[in-house]
């Protein structure tokens, strides 16, 4: 049971021990990031992995480990994982959205109401261009391929959004992780910089949160004006 909790401990925080696996096993690094990036993106029940963190990690350890892992093959895969992910999810919603909605796990729903509620949120203030926003947005960021699949989204529209946003999403952090990753400053603090980029991402869902929570308190005050 032990082994099996840091497992699970390793794969969900992918991010903290990125180094120690690029020590430990060399090139199946590329392999082990592809795979975190791909289910990330393209399994709708799992939105919890590590997403922007991870991408910031890899451009870290690549400038730390630059013999292990190759910051262009880095960023080459991690784009492939992003488009791919993201496409494998449309078709799940597409084809089997409707039905996967419905399941249970123990009682509890496989995708959490709330969470498909926001991304369907997203969608009617950006429209398509939510493909690309998503991208910075943990769970909705996993959510949004596979509404836009449920809403049979014209399929050459959203590729070319889920490519755009691939591209934004995996080189500006990944190549931003690079850089930081030669600063002696961010370097030492790399657990505290990893930290810091997932209370970052979060971000956007707090602020959605606090928003709706203000709109919905000063409903009531405006009626009770009239």
């Amino acid at each position: 049971m032990e082994v099996f909790d840091q497992f699970i401990d390793l794969f969900v925080h992918l991010d903290k021990h990125l180094g120690q696996i690029i020590q430990d096993y060399g090139a199946w690094a590329y392999v082990i990031l592809f795979m975190i990036i791909f289910i990330e993106t393209g399994v709708v029940f799992m939105p919890f992995l590590p997403g922007d963190s991870l991408l910031f990690a890899a451009g870290m350890m690549a400038a730390k480990y630059p013999e292990s892992l190759n910051i262009w093959l880095v960023v080459i895969l991690l784009l492939i994982a992003a488009i791919l992910g993201d496409t494998c999810n449309y078709l799940f919603g597409r084809y089997f959205g409707h039905k996967v909605l419905g399941i249970k796990f123990m009682g509890t729903a496989l995708i959490k109401p709330e969470h498909l509620a926001r991304t369907q949120g997203f969608y009617e203030k950006y429209g398509p261009s939510t493909i690309i926003i998503a991208r910075f947005v943990p769970i909705v960021r996993t959510l949004a391929p596979f509404v836009a699949g449920i809403a049979t989204m014209n399929y050459s529209v959203f590729f070319k959004f889920n490519i755009i946003g691939a591209i934004l999403w995996v080189v500006s952090l990944t190549i931003g992780g690079y850089f930081l990753g030669n600063i002696p400053m961010v370097r030492d603090n790399f657990e505290k910089v990893v930290l810091a980029i997932i209370a970052l991402s979060v971000l956007p869902i707090v602020w959605q949160f606090v928003k709706a929570k203000f709109v919905s308190s000063e409903v009531p005050k405006a009626s009770e004006s009239i």
